[in-house]
């Protein structure tokens, strides 16, 4: 957290630039389980308060400022409580996090919880940044709760005195990380991280995590080292029927909610509309578009960590005050920029697809395709970012050449989305909301 160059052998390699794997000689899904198909995100008129949560939860949930859970929320957590098995697929923004980290904490018998109790697994060292704020965020007034995340980029050995000092009961992290570090042990022979005292394993993203085979061989093999009595519970907005097989393989007769109808997972408050011109013409469209439009924050994809340099070079230059993230900068960097747009330091950010899975920022209300994605799926993860929560937003793409309009044409089939020709001018109330 993919569209990066090929041509490009200075880039780093990342899991999430792995090509998809081909999974069609996989086994059918298993019968049995239970299924609810989904195909939109509403409000309901029940409050948090109806799932009879811990008063330390509500809160939290108070201070954030919600009051109904979503339909996502309302379908699964009562599930999810219950410990059930949790596959579920629903559109970003739908608050698919707090689902987990809600029942996660809703379910940890503090003080005395088992150390670890919960392991929650993403793809990318941003989103497991981000999904341990979400367990600080809602687990602010437990106060016996002690979270860690682990990823790549880190000396091991300040994740080993973590262990060590701190007992955890809440561990998010990358797969690489979290698998090397199940093979440690203390100086008297125990296991430093005791997988098997593990109650609650959970995949964000997880079509990412086990779409790519090294990455789902890291999970497979700290699946393997959990307890074989435990809740799994499964999330992401694109779940393909090729990798479903795959998901229900770590599952026990799941509750399972599906958007089997690929239309209905375009967000509704969210316009899309594109611009046809040359590569040449992209740097004044964009400096156009950022002088003519009102924003609290917007996201401008590129395909390639050496464009997003450079076009975040050129925007400094045009005075406009952007900010960069991609995989080549210092992990100390990349999350301290991460943290300063979510604070909203800054009004523009310029990314590659590192940022285009599963990264919540509230005041994000404009994506800009500088570059089109490589494929729908990317799209729909792109564009996600503004228009969270049924929020309203504006996503704009640049086409310059064939490939680019083949990808628009196969958004707007799969997804029934008219992505129309972006107008000489939109009214702001239509992407700013009140």
């Amino acid at each position: 957290m993919s569209g990066e160059e090929n041509n490009e052998p200075d880039e780093l390699v990342a899991y999430d630039e792995l090509p998809d794997v081909d999974n069609t000689d996989l086994t059918k899904e298993p019968q049995g389980a239970q299924v609810v198909k989904k195909g939109y995100a509403g409000v309901h008129t029940s409050g948090f308060r109806d799932f009879v949560l811990k008063s330390e939860l509500l809160r939290a949930i108070t201070d954030c400022g919600f009051e109904h859970p979503s339909e996502v929320q309302h379908e699964c957590i009562p599930a999810a409580l219950t410990g059930s098995d949790i596959i579920c697929q629903a559109k970003s923004g739908m608050g698919k996090t707090a689902v987990f980290v809600l029942t996660t904490l809703q379910q940890l018998e503090l003080p005395g919880a088992p150390t670890p109790s919960a392991l929650v697994l993403g793809h990318t060292r941003e989103l497991a940044f981000q999904i341990g704020k979400e367990f600080e965020r809602f687990g602010k007034y437990l106060k016996d709760l002690k979270t860690a995340v682990f990823y790549g980029g880190i000396n091991i050995k300040l994740n080993k005195q973590t262990l060590e000092n701190e007992s955890p009961h809440i561990i998010v992290g990358t797969p690489g990380r979290i698998l090397a570090l199940t093979k440690l042990k203390k100086a008297d022979g125990e296991m430093l991280l005791n997988a098997k005292k593990i109650k609650h394993f959970i995949m964000d993203e997880c079509d990412k995590l086990l779409g790519a085979l090294d990455m789902r061989a890291d999970v497979q093999n700290i699946f393997k080292a959990t307890a074989q009595s435990k809740q799994v519970m499964m999330f992401s907005a694109t779940m393909s029927k090729e990798v479903r097989p795959v998901i229900k393989k770590f599952c026990q007769e799941p509750y399972e909610i599906y958007v089997d109808d690929e239309a209905k997972l375009t967000l509704h408050g969210l316009q899309q509309h594109y611009i046809k011109l040359e590569e040449k013409e992209k740097n004044r469209k964009l400096s156009d578009l950022l002088d003519a439009l009102e924003f609290n924050q917007v996201v401008i994809f590129v395909k390639s960590v050496r464009r997003a340099i450079e076009l975040n070079k050129l925007l400094k230059e045009c005075n406009f005050p952007s900010l960069c993230i991609h995989r080549d900068l210092s992990q100390e960097d990349r999350l301290k920029y991460y943290q300063e747009f979510k604070d909203f330091k800054h009004r523009i950010l310029v990314a590659t697809d590192l940022f285009g899975r599963g990264i919540d920022i509230e005041r994000v209300n404009i994506v800009i395709n500088y570059d089109m994605s490589m494929d729908a799926d990317s799209y729909l993860h792109r564009v996600g970012r503004a228009g969270r929560f049924g929020t309203k937003g504006l996503a704009i793409t640049f086409v310059s050449d064939e490939e680019s309009g083949k990808v628009l044409e196969d958004v707007q089939s799969r997804f029934e989305v008219k992505v129309t020709e972006l107008p000489d001018s939109i009214d702001v109330t239509s992407y700013m909301n009140a």
